[in-house]
C-alpha cells in the first residue's frame, strides 16, 4: 500500500524484462493498462482474466493512487498463465483453465512461480520476499503464509435454492470461502460461484488445494440432495 510511484512504476519495468525470458508454455505477451484498448481491457475483464479498478476496501487502503500507471497484465499464449503487475500486489500468479484437471494446473502455477522468480532474479538480482515464519509478504495480511488461493467455479443450485446464508454457513464448515464469479468484491450472480480454500497460513499448498478438491466434492454431492429435496 505504501508503494511510491516511482516504485511501482520500477517494479512494472523488471517486469517487462523478466516476462522477456519466460520460455514455452509460459512464455506470452504483457499489457499495460495505460493506453489499453477498451475492446481489449473489457474483453480480459469479461474472461476473468484481468483486474478492474473502483474496490471501495482497495481505495480507501490507498492502492489505486495513480491509477492506471504502472499496472498491467501478463498472459501467455493460451491464457492458462496470467500475472498481474502491481494490482492489490506488486505480483499475482495465476494458473487457470477450462475443465476439473486441478492437478495440471497446479503444476503450471509452481512451474509458473519458479519461472518468474529464477527471471526476477536473473534481471534484478532479487528474490521474491519469502518470511521463514510469515511465507509470502501481502498488502493484505489474510494472505499471509503461501499467498495461494485455489479456486473453482461450480454450479449449485440446490443450495441456492436452499439458501445462500445456509451455504455460506456450511463453506465455513468447510474451511471455504464462497464469492461471485465477478471477484471478492463483484457480487453474486445466478447459481455459479467460486469456491476457494479460506486459509493460507499454517498450511503447505498441496494441502490446502486437497482441503478445496475435497470440500468441492461434498458441496457437490449435498447438492445433487438439496436439488431432490427442493422438487428441482
Amino acid at each position: 500500500p505504501g508503494i511510491t510511484k516511482e516504485q511501482r512504476v520500477g517494479v512494472e519495468s523488471l517486469m517487462k524484462k523478466a516476462f522477456a525470458n519466460l520460455t514455452g508454455d509460459l512464455a506470452g505477451s504483457y499489457f499495460p493498462l495505460t493506453g489499453m484498448n477498451e475492446a481489449v481491457r473489457q474483453q480480459l475483464v469479461d474472461d476473468h482474466f484481468l483486474f478492474v479498478s473502483g474496490d471501495r476496501n482497495l481505495i480507501a487502503a490507498g492502492m489505486e493512487r495513480d491509477w492506471p500507471e504502472g499496472r498491467g497484465i501478463f498472459h501467455n499464449e493460451k491464457k492458462t498463465f496470467l500475472i498481474w503487475v502491481n494490482e492489490e500486489d506488486q505480483l499475482r500468479i495465476i494458473s487457470m483453465q477450462m475443465g476439473g484437471d486441478v492437478r495440471g494446473v497446479f503444476e503450471r502455477l509452481a512451474k509458473g512461480i519458479k519461472a518468474v522468480g529464477d527471471s526476477v532474479k536473473q534481471e534484478s538480482g532479487k528474490d521474491f520476499c519469502l518470511d521463514a515464519k510469515y511465507g509470502y509478504i501481502h498488502s493484505c495480511p489474510t494472505n499471509l503464509g503461501t499467498g495461494m488461493r485455489a479456486s473453482v467455479h461450480v454450479d449449485l443450485p440446490g443450495w441456492t435454492q436452499h439458501g445462500v446464508a445456509k451455504l455460506q454457513a456450511r463453506c465455513e464448515e468447510l474451511h471455504l470461502q464462497p464469492r461471485g464469479t465477478r471477484g471478492e468484491s463483484g457480487g453474486q450472480t445466478g447459481c455459479t460461484y467460486d469456491i476457494s480454500n479460506k486459509h493460507r497460513l499454517g498450511y503447505s499448498e498441496v494441502q490446502l488445494v486437497q482441503v478445496m478438491i475435497d470440500a468441492v466434492n461434498t458441496l457437490y454431492k449435498e447438492d445433487l440432495e438439496w436439488q431432490k429435496k427442493h422438487g428441482m
